[in-house]
Protein backbone atom coordinates (compact mmCIF):
# COMPACT_ATOMS: atom_id res chain seq x y z
CA UNK A 1 0.00 0.00 0.00
CA UNK A 2 2.82 2.42 0.86
CA UNK A 3 4.47 1.82 -2.51
CA UNK A 4 1.16 2.31 -4.32
CA UNK A 5 0.57 5.59 -2.49
CA UNK A 6 4.11 6.74 -3.37
CA UNK A 7 3.50 5.98 -7.03
CA UNK A 8 0.21 7.89 -7.03
CA UNK A 9 1.86 10.87 -5.33
CA UNK A 10 4.70 10.88 -7.85
CA UNK A 11 2.26 10.86 -10.77
CA UNK A 12 0.13 13.64 -9.30
CA UNK A 13 3.18 15.79 -8.55
CA UNK A 14 4.55 15.23 -12.05
CA UNK A 15 1.25 16.07 -13.77
CA UNK A 16 0.62 19.07 -11.51
CA UNK A 17 4.01 20.68 -12.05
CA UNK A 18 3.95 19.99 -15.79
CA UNK A 19 0.54 21.67 -16.01
CA UNK A 20 1.92 24.69 -14.15
CA UNK A 21 4.95 24.82 -16.45
CA UNK A 22 3.11 24.38 -19.76
CA UNK A 23 -0.33 25.96 -19.21
CA UNK A 24 0.66 29.26 -20.90
CA UNK A 25 0.13 28.89 -24.72
CA UNK A 26 2.53 31.73 -25.48
CA UNK A 27 5.25 30.02 -23.49
CA UNK A 28 4.60 26.73 -25.32
CA UNK A 29 4.89 28.53 -28.66
CA UNK A 30 8.23 30.08 -27.73
CA UNK A 31 9.53 26.76 -26.47
CA UNK A 32 8.59 25.01 -29.68
CA UNK A 33 10.22 27.74 -31.73
CA UNK A 34 13.43 27.53 -29.69
CA UNK A 35 13.60 23.77 -30.10
CA UNK A 36 13.03 24.03 -33.84
CA UNK A 37 16.07 26.32 -34.17
CA UNK A 38 18.38 24.28 -31.92
CA UNK A 39 21.89 23.74 -33.29
CA UNK A 40 22.33 20.03 -34.15
CA UNK A 41 26.09 20.01 -33.53
CA UNK A 42 25.69 20.98 -29.88
CA UNK A 43 22.88 18.47 -29.47
CA UNK A 44 25.17 15.71 -30.73
CA UNK A 45 27.96 16.84 -28.39
CA UNK A 46 25.50 16.87 -25.48
CA UNK A 47 24.29 13.38 -26.35
CA UNK A 48 27.90 12.14 -26.43
CA UNK A 49 28.58 13.82 -23.08
CA UNK A 50 25.88 11.72 -21.49
CA UNK A 51 27.45 8.69 -23.11
CA UNK A 52 30.62 9.62 -21.21
CA UNK A 53 28.54 9.78 -18.00
CA UNK A 54 27.28 6.25 -18.55
CA UNK A 55 30.67 4.94 -19.60
CA UNK A 56 32.48 6.34 -16.56
CA UNK A 57 29.72 5.21 -14.18
CA UNK A 58 29.80 1.68 -15.62
CA UNK A 59 33.62 1.67 -15.34
CA UNK A 60 33.36 2.76 -11.69
CA UNK A 61 30.94 -0.06 -10.93
CA UNK A 62 33.16 -2.50 -12.83
CA UNK A 63 36.11 -1.52 -10.61
CA UNK A 64 34.10 -2.01 -7.43
CA UNK A 65 32.78 -5.38 -8.60
CA UNK A 66 36.32 -6.63 -9.19
CA UNK A 67 37.21 -5.88 -5.56
CA UNK A 68 34.47 -8.38 -4.64
CA UNK A 69 35.91 -10.96 -7.03
CA UNK A 70 33.17 -10.40 -9.62
CA UNK A 71 34.85 -10.46 -13.03
CA UNK A 72 32.09 -9.78 -15.51
CA UNK A 73 33.12 -8.23 -18.85
CA UNK A 74 32.85 -4.44 -18.92
CA UNK A 75 30.24 -4.56 -21.68
CA UNK A 76 28.05 -6.82 -19.52
CA UNK A 77 28.38 -4.50 -16.54
CA UNK A 78 27.52 -1.61 -18.84
CA UNK A 79 24.36 -3.38 -20.02
CA UNK A 80 23.19 -3.94 -16.45
CA UNK A 81 23.98 -0.34 -15.61
CA UNK A 82 21.91 0.93 -18.55
CA UNK A 83 19.01 -1.18 -17.38
CA UNK A 84 19.11 0.66 -14.06
CA UNK A 85 19.21 4.04 -15.83
CA UNK A 86 16.00 3.18 -17.68
CA UNK A 87 14.14 2.49 -14.44
CA UNK A 88 15.49 5.60 -12.72
CA UNK A 89 14.40 7.75 -15.67
CA UNK A 90 10.98 6.47 -16.65
CA UNK A 91 9.42 4.22 -14.03
CA UNK A 92 7.26 5.60 -11.19
CA UNK A 93 7.16 4.04 -7.74
CA UNK A 94 9.74 2.79 -5.29
CA UNK A 95 11.52 0.31 -7.55
CA UNK A 96 14.70 2.17 -8.41
CA UNK A 97 17.43 1.29 -10.85
CA UNK A 98 19.71 -0.02 -8.10
CA UNK A 99 17.16 -2.67 -7.13
CA UNK A 100 16.94 -3.91 -10.72
CA UNK A 101 20.73 -3.83 -11.09
CA UNK A 102 21.15 -5.96 -7.97
CA UNK A 103 18.44 -8.39 -9.04
CA UNK A 104 19.86 -9.06 -12.50
CA UNK A 105 23.44 -8.98 -11.26
CA UNK A 106 22.84 -11.80 -8.79
CA UNK A 107 21.34 -13.82 -11.64
CA UNK A 108 24.72 -13.50 -13.35
CA UNK A 109 26.77 -14.35 -10.24
CA UNK A 110 24.70 -16.69 -8.03
CA UNK A 111 27.83 -17.70 -6.11
CA UNK A 112 28.80 -14.10 -5.27
CA UNK A 113 25.47 -12.51 -4.41
CA UNK A 114 26.78 -10.74 -1.31
CA UNK A 115 29.72 -9.25 -3.23
CA UNK A 116 27.41 -7.97 -5.94
CA UNK A 117 25.14 -6.29 -3.41
CA UNK A 118 28.06 -4.63 -1.59
CA UNK A 119 29.49 -3.34 -4.88
CA UNK A 120 26.19 -1.66 -5.75
CA UNK A 121 25.95 -0.05 -2.31
CA UNK A 122 29.54 1.19 -2.49
CA UNK A 123 28.98 2.48 -6.03
CA UNK A 124 26.10 4.61 -4.79
CA UNK A 125 28.11 5.79 -1.77
CA UNK A 126 31.16 6.82 -3.79
CA UNK A 127 28.93 8.63 -6.26
CA UNK A 128 27.37 10.53 -3.36
CA UNK A 129 30.78 11.40 -1.93
CA UNK A 130 31.83 12.77 -5.30
CA UNK A 131 28.70 14.91 -5.47
CA UNK A 132 29.24 16.24 -1.93
CA UNK A 133 32.83 17.21 -2.71
CA UNK A 134 32.06 18.88 -6.05
CA UNK A 135 29.00 20.70 -4.71
CA UNK A 136 30.91 21.92 -1.65
CA UNK A 137 33.64 23.45 -3.81
CA UNK A 138 31.18 25.08 -6.24
CA UNK A 139 28.90 26.51 -3.55
CA UNK A 140 31.83 27.87 -1.54
CA UNK A 141 33.12 29.68 -4.64
CA UNK A 142 29.73 30.96 -5.80
CA UNK A 143 27.86 31.38 -2.53
CA UNK A 144 27.48 35.16 -2.80
CA UNK A 145 26.03 34.85 -6.29
CA UNK A 146 23.58 32.13 -5.22
CA UNK A 147 22.67 34.14 -2.13
CA UNK A 148 21.82 37.23 -4.21
CA UNK A 149 18.26 36.07 -5.03
CA UNK A 150 15.64 34.63 -2.65
CA UNK A 151 14.75 31.52 -4.68
CA UNK A 152 18.37 30.52 -5.32
CA UNK A 153 19.26 31.20 -1.67
CA UNK A 154 16.47 28.94 -0.41
CA UNK A 155 17.26 26.16 -2.87
CA UNK A 156 20.95 26.34 -2.00
CA UNK A 157 20.12 25.83 1.67
CA UNK A 158 17.89 22.87 0.77
CA UNK A 159 20.80 21.33 -1.14
CA UNK A 160 23.17 21.97 1.76
CA UNK A 161 20.70 20.36 4.16
CA UNK A 162 20.50 17.26 1.97
CA UNK A 163 24.27 17.02 1.55
CA UNK A 164 24.99 17.58 5.26
CA UNK A 165 22.39 14.96 6.20
CA UNK A 166 23.93 12.54 3.71
CA UNK A 167 27.42 13.20 5.05
CA UNK A 168 26.17 12.70 8.62
CA UNK A 169 24.69 9.36 7.58
CA UNK A 170 28.00 8.32 6.01
CA UNK A 171 29.94 9.35 9.12
CA UNK A 172 27.46 7.48 11.33
CA UNK A 173 27.89 4.32 9.26
CA UNK A 174 31.70 4.72 9.51
CA UNK A 175 31.48 5.06 13.29
CA UNK A 176 29.34 1.98 13.83
CA UNK A 177 31.62 0.07 11.49
CA UNK A 178 34.83 1.22 13.15
CA UNK A 179 33.61 0.42 16.66
CA UNK A 180 31.90 -2.84 15.70
CA UNK A 181 28.48 -1.56 16.69
CA UNK A 182 26.58 -2.53 13.54
CA UNK A 183 24.94 -5.66 14.95
CA UNK A 184 23.97 -3.83 18.14
CA UNK A 185 21.55 -1.61 16.24
CA UNK A 186 17.86 -2.19 17.14
CA UNK A 187 16.30 -4.95 15.04
CA UNK A 188 13.44 -2.71 13.87
CA UNK A 189 15.60 0.34 13.14
CA UNK A 190 14.91 1.76 9.65
CA UNK A 191 17.69 0.99 7.15
CA UNK A 192 19.41 -1.28 9.69
CA UNK A 193 20.30 -3.91 7.09
CA UNK A 194 21.76 -1.32 4.72
CA UNK A 195 23.89 0.19 7.48
CA UNK A 196 25.28 -3.22 8.40
CA UNK A 197 25.92 -4.02 4.73
CA UNK A 198 27.78 -0.73 4.36
CA UNK A 199 29.87 -1.55 7.43
CA UNK A 200 30.88 -4.82 5.76
CA UNK A 201 31.63 -3.00 2.50
CA UNK A 202 33.90 -0.48 4.23
CA UNK A 203 36.19 -3.25 5.42
CA UNK A 204 36.59 -4.67 1.93
CA UNK A 205 37.02 -1.39 0.10
CA UNK A 206 39.34 0.15 2.72
CA UNK A 207 41.77 -2.68 2.05
CA UNK A 208 41.47 -2.01 -1.69
CA UNK A 209 41.89 1.75 -1.25
CA UNK A 210 43.72 2.40 -4.59
CA UNK A 211 40.73 0.99 -6.47
CA UNK A 212 38.30 2.88 -4.26
CA UNK A 213 40.21 6.11 -4.89
CA UNK A 214 40.13 5.51 -8.65
CA UNK A 215 36.38 4.95 -8.41
CA UNK A 216 36.03 8.28 -6.60
CA UNK A 217 38.01 10.04 -9.35
CA UNK A 218 35.67 8.45 -11.90
CA UNK A 219 32.75 9.91 -9.91
CA UNK A 220 34.10 13.42 -10.45
CA UNK A 221 34.07 12.74 -14.17
CA UNK A 222 30.53 11.35 -13.99
CA UNK A 223 29.16 14.47 -12.32
CA UNK A 224 31.04 16.98 -14.46
CA UNK A 225 30.01 15.20 -17.66
CA UNK A 226 26.37 15.18 -16.53
CA UNK A 227 26.55 18.95 -15.96
CA UNK A 228 28.11 19.31 -19.43
CA UNK A 229 25.01 17.80 -21.06
CA UNK A 230 22.98 20.85 -20.03
CA UNK A 231 25.79 23.25 -20.93
CA UNK A 232 25.66 21.80 -24.45
CA UNK A 233 21.88 22.11 -24.44
CA UNK A 234 22.19 25.80 -23.56
CA UNK A 235 24.64 26.31 -26.42
CA UNK A 236 22.34 24.45 -28.79
CA UNK A 237 19.48 26.80 -27.91
CA UNK A 238 21.68 29.90 -28.19
CA UNK A 239 21.13 30.93 -24.56
CA UNK A 240 23.54 33.46 -23.09
CA UNK A 241 24.40 31.53 -19.93
CA UNK A 242 28.03 31.19 -18.88
CA UNK A 243 29.67 27.85 -18.21
CA UNK A 244 30.34 28.96 -14.64
CA UNK A 245 26.67 29.74 -14.05
CA UNK A 246 25.58 26.36 -15.40
CA UNK A 247 28.15 24.50 -13.32
CA UNK A 248 26.86 26.35 -10.25
CA UNK A 249 23.15 25.62 -10.65
CA UNK A 250 23.40 22.05 -11.96
CA UNK A 251 24.30 20.37 -8.61
CA UNK A 252 21.23 22.01 -7.05
CA UNK A 253 18.91 21.05 -9.89
CA UNK A 254 20.06 17.47 -10.43
CA UNK A 255 20.21 16.67 -6.71
CA UNK A 256 16.75 18.01 -5.90
CA UNK A 257 15.26 16.51 -9.06
CA UNK A 258 16.60 13.09 -8.03
CA UNK A 259 14.41 13.06 -4.91
CA UNK A 260 11.56 10.52 -5.36
CA UNK A 261 8.75 13.08 -5.50
CA UNK A 262 8.02 12.87 -9.24
CA UNK A 263 8.56 10.39 -12.07
CA UNK A 264 12.24 10.58 -13.00
CA UNK A 265 12.38 14.17 -11.72
CA UNK A 266 10.05 15.30 -14.50
CA UNK A 267 8.32 18.55 -13.67
CA UNK A 268 10.49 19.21 -10.63
CA UNK A 269 13.55 19.61 -12.84
CA UNK A 270 11.77 22.07 -15.16
CA UNK A 271 10.47 24.12 -12.23
CA UNK A 272 13.97 24.29 -10.70
CA UNK A 273 15.51 25.50 -13.96
CA UNK A 274 12.96 28.31 -14.07
CA UNK A 275 13.37 29.21 -10.40
CA UNK A 276 17.15 29.48 -10.71
CA UNK A 277 17.93 30.69 -14.22
CA UNK A 278 15.24 33.35 -14.53
CA UNK A 279 16.46 35.52 -11.60
CA UNK A 280 20.16 34.60 -11.74
CA UNK A 281 20.80 34.64 -15.49
CA UNK A 282 17.99 36.79 -16.81
CA UNK A 283 16.59 34.21 -19.23
CA UNK A 284 12.86 33.80 -19.76
CA UNK A 285 10.91 31.06 -17.99
CA UNK A 286 10.15 29.48 -21.35
CA UNK A 287 13.84 29.38 -22.26
CA UNK A 288 14.74 27.85 -18.90
CA UNK A 289 12.11 25.11 -19.28
CA UNK A 290 13.16 24.47 -22.88
CA UNK A 291 16.75 24.05 -21.70
CA UNK A 292 15.62 21.55 -19.08
CA UNK A 293 13.62 19.53 -21.60
CA UNK A 294 16.42 19.57 -24.16
CA UNK A 295 18.96 18.27 -21.65
CA UNK A 296 16.51 15.64 -20.44
CA UNK A 297 15.87 14.40 -23.98
CA UNK A 298 19.61 14.00 -24.54
CA UNK A 299 19.81 11.86 -21.39
CA UNK A 300 16.58 10.00 -22.14
CA UNK A 301 18.00 8.79 -25.44
CA UNK A 302 20.52 6.70 -23.52
CA UNK A 303 17.87 5.60 -21.01
CA UNK A 304 15.78 4.23 -23.89
CA UNK A 305 18.74 2.03 -24.80
CA UNK A 306 18.47 0.67 -21.26
CA UNK A 307 14.77 0.00 -21.87
CA UNK A 308 15.64 -2.05 -24.95
CA UNK A 309 18.18 -4.01 -22.91
CA UNK A 310 15.49 -4.63 -20.30
CA UNK A 311 13.09 -6.04 -22.89
CA UNK A 312 15.76 -8.34 -24.29
CA UNK A 313 17.31 -9.26 -20.95
CA UNK A 314 14.30 -10.27 -18.89
CA UNK A 315 13.99 -14.00 -18.28
CA UNK A 316 11.00 -15.77 -19.78
CA UNK A 317 9.20 -15.95 -16.42
CA UNK A 318 8.80 -12.13 -16.40
CA UNK A 319 9.41 -11.65 -12.68
CA UNK A 320 7.08 -9.07 -11.15
CA UNK A 321 8.59 -5.89 -9.74
CA UNK A 322 7.34 -6.56 -6.22
CA UNK A 323 9.03 -9.96 -6.34
CA UNK A 324 12.24 -8.28 -7.50
CA UNK A 325 12.05 -5.88 -4.56
CA UNK A 326 11.40 -8.70 -2.13
CA UNK A 327 14.34 -10.79 -3.36
CA UNK A 328 16.71 -7.83 -3.07
CA UNK A 329 15.36 -6.99 0.40
CA UNK A 330 15.87 -10.62 1.48
CA UNK A 331 19.44 -10.55 0.17
CA UNK A 332 20.21 -7.34 2.08
CA UNK A 333 18.92 -8.94 5.28
CA UNK A 334 20.79 -12.17 4.61
CA UNK A 335 24.11 -10.34 4.13
CA UNK A 336 23.51 -8.19 7.21
CA UNK A 337 22.78 -11.21 9.42
CA UNK A 338 25.65 -13.28 8.01
CA UNK A 339 28.29 -10.60 8.60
Amino acid sequence: MKKTILTIIQIFVTVGILFWVFHDPEKRHKMGEALSHAKPTWLVVGFLCYGVVEGLAAFRWHLLLRVQGVKLPLWRVGALFMLGIFFNTFMPGATGGDVLKIFYLIKEIPDKKAGGLLAVLMDRLIGLLGLIMISSVIISLQYNWLNSKPDSRHLTWVLLLILVSSLAGIIFSFVISGFGLAHKLPAKMPLRDKLIDLAVAYNAYARAWPTSLLALVASFGVHLASFSVYICAARALGLDISVGAMLTVMPIILTLASLPISVGGTGVREALFALLLVPLCGVSAGAAVTLSLTGFMLCAGWALVGGLIYLLYRPTDHTKLREVEQQVHDLEHEVAEAD
